[in-house]
């Protein structure tokens, strides 16, 4: 099974989690639009600032992360049940990843197996460099 890496920042609260080899670089979190820029600044280090949003937004703006790379929990030991039993749902994105939301398990190409959870974003361009999984690579090469 292959390692990855996690951070984590805590505001006392709540603690983000996020493992960089997951993420897809989708901008979802930190841009004006769409994100919330008083926690998630990439121009930063660190760029998380736990302290930057009420948790409960701070939640929110994470449950929007398409990759999974993205996580939270309560320091309070009061965690939410994870989604095992539920459907699990595919997404083809434009331009993107395809997007694996539930429990899943995967069976890579030197027969190790991983167990992801929550979402997870595989590549369909091609150029990822930690393929099966997306890097966002498919942002350089204009993927249709």
């Amino acid at each position: 099974m292959r390692e990855t890496t996690e951070k984590t920042y805590s505001n006392g609260e709540i603690t983000i989690v996020w493992k960089p080899d997951s993420c897809i670089h989708s901008t979802v979190c930190w841009k004006k639009t769409t994100g919330l820029p008083t926690v998630f600044d990439p121009r930063s280090k660190p760029w998380i600032k736990p302290y930057g949003a009420g948790s409960a937004e701070i939640v929110a703006q994470v449950s929007k992360c398409p990759s999974g790379a993205l996580s939270y929990f309560r320091n309070d030991g009061n965690q939410k049940e994870n989604n095992s039993g539920e459907t699990v749902r595919i997404e083809v994105t434009p331009k993107g990843p395809l997007i694996v939301r539930g429990d899943i398990i995967v069976k890579l190409r030197d027969g190790s197996v991983e167990e992801k959870g929550k979402t997870t974003a595989f590549c369909r361009c091609g150029k990822s460099a930690n393929k099966p999984y997306c890097d966002g690579s498919h942002n350089q090469h204009e993927f249709e």
